[in-house]
């Protein structure tokens, strides 16, 4: 099969099209013909980088959410059969209080391929209607917003919550997570498109915080009293301590992101003062979360942005794309 294989860190020309041999399942295994997997800024392109926090074995494939089609069934496997339209979820072993994750395309080979080989148990259906790009990118962060806001952040309904990087995969996913629960969103992001794109998806409010004053608008839009939720997964030293100052008393940040850089200043004074809280958390993806948002995508109650769709071949032009921060939604590789 054809993969994309890094062989040394560095730049996006080390990710180099190659013919490797296909995977051959093993017991409680399927092989997934790889038909859609999204280029993600931490997972792929600090992975292939070199900088992830993690170490990272070469050679590696990148690609932690392929979608496609059971190729093949290994050993004792029942619930999946050939011809079955699936998604990965990505946690080859989910978080721990003691541990971190194990992720498909970071400790195992992923999806920048023309065949995956997962845990028949980390695949869920795909329902008609859905095409592989949309379930690819609904299974990876939906559950993972479920997650952070219904059980880190624990939002209620009538609570307000601004979500900063609002048009990418997670804010997008937030959004409309937000809304499921009843929560008043503001939605923030740094161009006028990806504004306009977050306030389609159901934001209440939305703010550019590269033209406005972060701060200022959400005083003006909550009368003052702030937000009870701050959704950061940027992590930008610059706009951490804005989003952190919009939070009301005994608010809560909860962030899963770091490509902003990750060393951000925070003003412990307000901290103590108004009783806050910040909670780091990767999330958990459970399946019931994925069959809900997969449902809801089925539904139209349940929408993502997708920017474009490049072939395999593509991906050091896809990372370069990604990189360059100027698109709106996911970029999304077709093998």
């Amino acid at each position: 099969m054809k993969a994309v294989v890094i062989r040394e860190f560095g730049p996006p020309e080390v990710l180099r099209l190659e013919e490797v041999p296909t995977p051959v399942p093993g017991p409680g295994e399927v092989l997934i013909r790889v038909k859609a997997v999204s280029v993600y800024r931490t997972l792929d392109l600090v992975v292939r980088s070199g900088k992830y926090a993690m170490p990272v074995r070469l050679p590696h494939v990148l690609g932690v959410d392929p979608s496609g089609v059971v190729e093949a069934v290994g050993p004792d496997v029942t619930e999946r059969k050939v011809g079955d339209r699936v998604v990965t979820m990505q946690y080859l072993k989910q978080p721990s209080p003691t541990a971190p994750p194990s992720i498909i395309g970071v400790h195992g080979w992923g999806g920048y391929a023309d065949y995956v080989k997962v845990p028949a148990a980390l695949t869920r259906p795909i329902p008609q209607g859905i095409d592989f790009a949309t379930a690819t990118v609904v299974a990876r962060h939906a559950p993972t917003a479920f997650s952070l806001l219904r059980d880190t952040a624990q939002l209620r309904s009538g609570e307000s919550i601004l979500i900063m990087g609002a048009a990418g995969g997670l804010g997008a996913a937030g959004i409309q997570v937000a809304k499921y629960f009843g929560a008043k969103v503001i939605a923030a992001a740094g161009a006028d498109q990806r504004v306009q794109a977050a306030i389609a998806l159901g934001a209440d409010h939305g703010i550019n915080y590269r033209k406005q004053d972060l701060a200022a608008e959400v005083q003006r839009i909550t009368d003052g009293q702030g937000v009870n939720v701050v959704f950061e997964n940027i992590s930008d030293p610059e706009l951490f301590p804005k989003a952190f100052a919009c939070l009301a008393r005994l608010g809560r940040l909860v962030t899963a992101g770091a490509h902003g850089g990750g060393t951000v200043p925070l003003d412990a004074k307000q901290l103590y003062l108004k009783q806050l809280t910040v909670y780091g958390s990767f999330g958990k993806v459970l399946p019931s979360d994925v069959e809900l948002g997969l449902k809801a995508a089925a539904e139209g109650r349940y929408r993502v942005l997708i920017d474009k769709l490049m072939p395999l071949a593509e991906a050091p032009a896809a990372h370069r794309l990604v990189d360059a921060r100027t698109g709106t939604g996911k970029v999304i590789l077709q093998p």
